[in-house]
């Protein structure tokens, strides 16, 4: 497959699989999890042709680990990110010291008010380290890299989650929690 037909499908898939299954004709079940052969058929529908095989090397090529495949490769879900409801069955975990969290200058003054908050997913997503941040952030612009106190805020109460491919998630961090650059 070539790397644009890859990107492209990545990106069809994450739209069905974490806002718009209809996008592809397809339902999740209340664990975000979708019947591998319906998620193709319906790609194909939309013009993206995928194989199983294609999908599988897809999923475990993917450098973010979006997706998982069920351990009988019948289903496919997305890892985090969604706009919808789903129950992902993760269990809440003791977070490291520091999270990091990447973003840019625009969403600075905001972010110092109001804290990260979850908008339309289910939870702000935090990395586990700098250089991910780093790259998340740098998807909109000139990365800015925030640092957040992931003891003191589990500490004072705050749940925190981590997603199959390492993403750490909580429902908000308050702006006491939040070390930004002095350099900004």
């Amino acid at each position: 497959m070539e790397r644009w037909a890859e990107i492209r499908a990545s990106k069809f898939l994450s739209l069905v699989l974490r806002h718009k299954p209809g996008a592809a004709g397809v339902s999740l079940d209340p664990e975000g999890w979708a019947p591998v052969a319906d998620l193709l058929a319906g790609c194909e529908r939309a013009g993206i042709t995928l194989t199983v095989d294609e999908l599988r090397s897809l999923v475990a090529r993917s450098d973010k680990q979006r997706f998982a495949l069920s351990p009988d490769g019948l289903r496919i879900r997305a890892n985090q990110g969604h706009s919808i409801a789903v129950d992902l069955g993760l269990s809440p975990m003791a977070p490291p010291p520091v999270l990091f969290h990447g973003t840019v200058d625009r969403f600075l003054p905001s972010i110092r008010n109001d804290g990260l908050l979850r908008g339309k997913r289910h939870a702000v997503h935090l990395s586990p380290t700098r250089d991910i941040a780093t790259a998340v952030g740098g998807r909109r612009g000139r990365p800015v890299v925030l640092e957040v106190d992931a003891a003191r805020m589990s500490g004072d109460g705050h749940v925190f989650f981590q997603s199959q491919n390492g993403v750490w998630l909580t429902d908000r961090v308050p702006p006491d929690y939040i070390r930004f650059p002095e350099h900004e």
